[in-house]
């Protein structure tokens, strides 16, 4: 009987092994991808620029993959208020990592998510996902219509979105 005791022990501390040894050769940190300054100000610039061709000045804000603003611009008309709403739904872009456009119908009621003050769930934020990393959020404020925001948050996007595929 000790015998097979002693197989059992055996057995039972070699497969704890296995796992701490493969522990060993992972790292211990992470790698993350995070946005240039100069990206995120490209990307507004261009989110302001489509909204000037729609003929609407906005408010835009870029943020980064933990939520704090890297860019964010005022176009001259555009409202004070606009600031803080792009900002926000930038934010939800980034948490949802979802276009703010199809979130619009989620939050009824029971579901009251939509109600935190840190979020506002309406179209013109687009999450930056390149490759599967979400590297931030864009939001887009003053437009007439919230799918004009989010026209404007896609061409912030698309302006630097193919350098970014290139670094993978």
């Amino acid at each position: 009987m000790r015998y097979s005791i002693a197989k059992l022990l055996t057995a039972i501390s070699l497969t704890l092994l296995i796992p701490l040894s493969s522990f060993a050769e992972e790292a211990m940190t992470v790698n993350l991808k995070r946005l240039k300054m100069e990206t995120a100000l490209k990307i507004a610039q261009a989110a302001i620029a489509q909204c000037r061709k729609e003929g609407v000045q906005i408010a835009v804000t870029v943020v980064d993959r933990g939520g704090h603003p890297q860019a964010m611009l005022r176009d001259v008309l555009a409202m004070d208020i606009t600031v803080e709403i792009s900002r926000k739904k930038a934010h939800t872009a980034l948490a949802f990592n979802s276009a703010l456009s199809q979130l619009e119908d989620r939050f009824t009621k029971p579901f009251q998510v939509g109600k935190i003050d840190a979020l506002i769930v309406a179209a013109g934020g687009v999450p930056i996902n390149i490759g599967g990393t979400i590297m931030g959020g864009i939001g887009v404020s003053g437009a007439p219509s919230g799918l004009t925001d989010e026209k404007c948050a896609k061409a912030g996007l698309e302006a630097v979105k193919p350098d970014l595929e290139m670094e993978g």
